[in-house]
C-alpha cells in the first residue's frame, strides 16, 4: 500500500484583471449607456427639422397671435401684486410649454416603436441594467427638449418687445431640468403601457395637451375662482411653469421651494415606477 500523504493541489488563484481583450463590466456600464443615449440623440437630430425645428416653430406662432394678433404688447399681467409686461410673462410660458411636448413626444416614442416594429429586443439584449436603460432614455428626452427650448428661446431674444433675459438662471435650470425629468419619465411610463401609436396620442392628446393649456401658461391663476385655483395647484405642469417663469421675471404664482418640492417628490416616485415596471418587464418581456 502506498502510505505517502494525498498532496492536494492549491486553488488556482484569479487574476485581478481579466485577460487581454476581454472586456469586464462593473458597477456602471458607462460606455453602454452613452452608446443608447448617443443613439437616441442621433434618432432625433437625423430629423430635426420636424423634432426641433417644427414644434419650436409651432409654439412661437402663439406668441404672434397673443402679442401681434390680439394686441397683448400693451397689456400686463399681476403675479404677487407685481406688474409684469404680458409679452414678458407668456414668453417663459411657451417656452416651457414646447419643451414639454417635445421632451414627452421623444420619451413615448422609444420603446413604443419598439414594440410595434419589433425591435424592442435591441434595448433589452445589450449588457446594459434597468437603471441605464431608464437614464438614457431620460437624458435624451431631456436633451431634445433643451434643443426645442433653445430654439424658442433664440427666436423671442430676436423678437422686438420681448424680453428673455434670465432674472434667476438657477430656477431657469433647475425647473427646465425638474420639470422636463418628470415628463420624460410620465413619456417612458407611457412607452412601457402603450401597445401601438394610438395609446400614445390618446395621452398626448387627452393629457399631456390638456394640463399644459390649463397650467397657467397664458394666465395668471389669481384671476380664477378659488376653486379652479385649487385645481390648479393640483396640476404638476403648473409648478412647472411657474418656476420656470421665476426664472425670468422674478415673479410666480406661487412659492418656488413649494413647487421644487412637488416636482423633485414626483420625479422621485415616477422614476421609482418606471424602474420597477422595466426591472419586472410589465408589457415588455414575454
Amino acid at each position: 500500500m502506498n502510505d505517502q500523504p494525498k498532496i492536494h493541489a492549491a486553488p488556482a488563484v484569479q487574476p485581478p484583471f481579466p485577460e487581454p481583450g476581454v472586456p469586464q463590466i462593473r458597477n456602471i456600464n458607462w460606455a453602454g449607456t452613452w452608446a443608447l443615449y448617443a443613439k437616441e440623440v442621433r434618432r432625433f437630430l437625423k430629423v430635426q427639422l420636424q423634432t426641433v425645428w417644427a414644434p419650436a416653430i409651432t409654439t412661437l406662432m402663439f406668441l404672434v397671435i397673443f402679442i401681434v394678433a390680439l394686441g397683448g404688447s400693451g397689456r400686463t399681467v399681476l403675479l404677487r401684486g407685481e406688474a409684469v409686461p404680458f409679452a414678458d410673462f407668456i414668453a417663459p410660458g411657451l417656452i416651457i410649454m414646447g419643451m414639454i411636448n417635445a421632451c414627452f413626444a421623444n420619451a413615448s416614442f422609444a420603446l413604443m416603436v419598439g414594440k410595434v416594429q419589433g425591435t424592442l429586443v435591441d434595448y433589452l439584449m445589450p449588457p446594459i441594467g434597468v437603471g441605464e436603460l431608464l437614464f438614457a432614455l431620460v437624458a435624451s428626452s431631456v436633451t431634445r427638449a433643451m434643443f426645442v427650448g433653445f430654439a424658442l428661446w433664440l427666436a423671442m431674444a430676436l423678437w422686438p418687445g420681448v424680453h428673455v433675459t434670465p432674472a434667476h438662471m438657477w430656477a431657469v435650470a433647475w425647473f427646465g431640468l425638474l420639470g422636463t425629468s418628470f415628463i420624460a419619465f410620465l413619456g417612458v411610463l407611457t412607452s412601457i403601457w402603450a401597445e401601438k401609436f394610438d395609446h400614445g396620442a390618446a395621452i398626448t392628446n387627452f393629457v399631456i395637451g390638456p394640463l399644459a393649456l390649463l397650467s397657467g401658461t397664458f394666465y395668471s391663476i389669481d384671476r380664477l375662482p378659488p376653486v379652479f385655483q385649487a385645481i390648479s395647484h393640483a396640476n404638476p405642469f403648473f409648478y412647472i411653469i411657474s418656476g420656470f417663469r421665476y426664472g425670468f421675471v422674478a415673479a410666480a404664482d406661487t412659492n418656488v421651494v413649494v413647487g421644487s418640492s412637488v416636482l423633485l417628490g414626483l420625479n422621485l416616485i415616477l422614476g421609482g415606477l418606471c424602474y420597477t415596471l422595466l426591472k419586472r418587464g410589465w408589457k415588455i418581456k414575454a
